[in-house]
């Protein structure tokens, strides 16, 4: 009761106090403060009008900035695999492994802990075919930056992250391979350190291997969600094409396998086997010895970088002898039902010619020349042809032209000018047996093919082209031109069937199968000097010859030995291939009753 009086009371005193009223505010203050707000909400509006106008674009670059994430393409490259769909190269994913020891922290760790390296390289020692102490050797006492390991597998990096060791960082990309090793390095050749091609079709059809890939801007909002605006059409496609060769795995290891065998039997240089299809000038198999490992190309001497095959010329010898008498064919100097006085020696411009073992086989036709490999028999038949229409022929044929082929390096052959073919008879009397020119064993094939496809010159080729997924390309159809008559071309594949049926071919005969072939052993020109005692050994193949699809030839560079001729180091490879490819393409059985003769086409 007492308390409420009380504070009645002070409350009255309170209503009882006078009230002083406020001083005015002069005007002149107020307009002093109100100026200053205007000349504030100027200066608002002028740096408002400044960012929005003239700083807009550099404040919107710098925001974009902040919110885009860019990342650059990687790299990649397609995938190139043979004519069965075997993967010949490839990217595959491999990681360098970083070390940032200042960032060491082991999982359970305080944040603010830094662990000693020692600690980490515990760790990672299990892991790595490294030992702590080369661990620590390499960390040695730099802060961050560590570049630890290159060529770390996918398992192991998935290990590694497992680990959550902080300051610990794994950086993927793609690495090349090839699966196939030595087999296919002749044409595909590979990638340096720096992933830049160095030879075959790596380098060659570079941009084809390139994978479709574009640099990828993403935005993201402040909370870190990506934005799908902004992004440019097509930057997540990612294509999954694959170069796809005509070149068959399984026949390549067996061509390889037999001719590394005989190269080395008879201490040879090097050799080459070819095998093409006659219809479309697609190659099954390319086998080159020496070769390389594309893995580990370090490891081996540049020469063997190239392809000698398409980028090395030979004289030919008796090998183009059939082609020679498909000319004179052709051109009506000599006739399928002739003959030909062989006495073992011919003088020509002064110049002696002999046969290689130097006997006189007497009238003979030409499906014997072939036999025999009769050199004076070749001369006299094809000096029917004039000079003239000789070099024309063998101009038409290419042989002085660069081969349209997507083989990388090839290079045209040689063959001496008209005039000199035309004024110096011993030019055309050499050229009858395969020298005094010289072109590439592609080459060969090639004319080779002409003879057995019914005169068409198809383009040789390694590549079917890009492919999408799975997918395979079938067989290509190209037709060629047309040079020779088909007639013409059956008279001489049955003068080569009876090379082996009867004469230097013999060893490749096999049961149930008609072939034609004919040997080579031909002297070795260096810098147009013939080397003494050098040679270069060939056979060609070209089966069944009812129905001519292959070609098959082999070329021995400098065997050593006394009894090296083309139907001891060649033939014996060229067999082998065929008895692979007869099962591989599943070449049915010649008819019995299919027959050719051999003595007038």
């Amino acid at each position: 009761m007492g308390r409420t009086d009380q504070s009645r009371r002070t409350s009255g005193q309170r209503s009882r106090r006078r009230v002083v009223p406020l001083e005015p505010v002069p005007p002149g203050r107020m307009r002093s403060v109100f100026a200053l707000l205007c000349l504030g909400l100027i200066g608002l509006m002028g740096r408002m009008a400044w960012l929005q106008v003239f700083q807009a674009t550099e404040l919107e670059a710098r925001a974009r900035s902040v919110q885009t994430q860019r990342t650059q393409p990687l790299g990649t490259r397609r995938p190139i695999v043979d004519r069965t769909g075997r993967l010949v190269a490839l990217d595959e994913e491999r990681y360098r492994l970083w070390l940032h020891p200042r960032y060491f922290n082991l999982p359970g760790d305080e944040p603010t802990l830094i662990r000693p390296p020692a600690d980490v390289a515990a760790r990672l020692a299990p892991l790595l075919p490294l030992s702590e102490e080369e661990i620590l050797q390499r960390m040695g006492d730099r802060p961050s930056g560590i570049k630890l390991m290159d060529g770390l597998d996918p398992e192991t990096a998935t290990t590694i992250k497992a680990e959550g060791i902080s300051g610990v960082d794994l950086e993927s990309y793609p690495h090349r391979v090839y699966p196939q090793g030595e087999l296919f390095a002749n044409v595909v050749g590979f990638l340096n350190q720096d992933r830049e091609p160095q030879a075959g079709l790596e380098q060659s059809r570079h941009e084809d291997l390139q994978r479709h890939e574009q640099a990828r801007s993403l935005r993201r909002g402040a909370d870190g969600t990506p934005l799908p605006d902004n992004l440019a059409a097509g930057v997540f496609f990612g294509d999954d094409l694959r170069l796809q060769l005509t070149l068959d795995a399984r026949l390549q290891a067996v061509a390889a396998k037999a001719l590394a065998d005989q190269v080395k039997a008879w201490k040879a240089q090097k050799g080459v086997a070819i095998v093409m299809d006659v219809t479309n000038g697609e190659l099954l198999a390319l086998a080159s010895v020496p070769t390389y490992d594309p893995n580990n190309y370090w490891s081996f001497p540049t020469a063997r970088f190239r392809e000698w095959s398409v980028q090395d010329l030979y004289e030919p010898g008796s090998t183009f002898k059939p082609i020679n008498l498909a000319l004179a064919l052709q051109e009506g100097v000599i006739e399928a039902s002739g003959r030909v006085n062989d006495n073992g020696s011919v003088t020509i411009g002064g110049w002696p010619i002999n046969n290689h073992d130097r006997r006189a086989n007497g009238l003979i036709d030409y499906a014997t020349v072939l036999q025999v490999s009769s050199n004076v028999g070749m001369v006299k038949a094809m000096g029917n042809l004039p000079s003239s229409t000789y070099w024309d022929w063998m101009s038409r044929l290419g042989l002085d032209a660069r081969p349209d082929t997507d083989l990388p390096g090839a290079v045209a052959g040689q063959i001496k000018t008209k005039e000199q073919f035309t004024t110096q008879p011993i030019e055309p009397a050499t050229a009858s047996f395969g020298q005094g020119f010289s072109l590439t064993p592609l080459k060969l094939v090639q004319l080779h093919a002409l003879l057995a496809n019914g005169g068409r010159l198809v383009s040789p080729h390694i590549t079917r082209g890009l492919r999408a997924g799975d997918a395979l390309a079938p067989p290509g159809s190209r037709r060629g031109k047309a040079l020779l008559d088909p007639e013409v071309t059956r008279t001489v594949l049955a003068w080569m069937e009876s090379v082996v049926e009867q004469g230097s071919g013999q060893g490749v005969k096999t049961p149930g199968y008609r072939i034609g072939g004919k040997t080579g052993t031909a002297q070795k020109a260096l810098n147009g000097v013939y080397v003494p005692g050098a040679l270069i050994c060939s056979f060609v193949a070209t089966l069944p010859v009812e129905d001519p699809r292959y070609v098959v030839l082999v070329v021995v560079d400098e065997p050593k030995g006394d009894n090296a001729y083309g139907s001891t180091v060649a033939l014996p490879v060229a067999k082998s291939i065929i008895d692979g490819l007869l099962v591989i393409e599943k070449v049915p059985p010649s008819s019995a009753s299919s027959t050719i003769s051999t003595k007038g086409g």
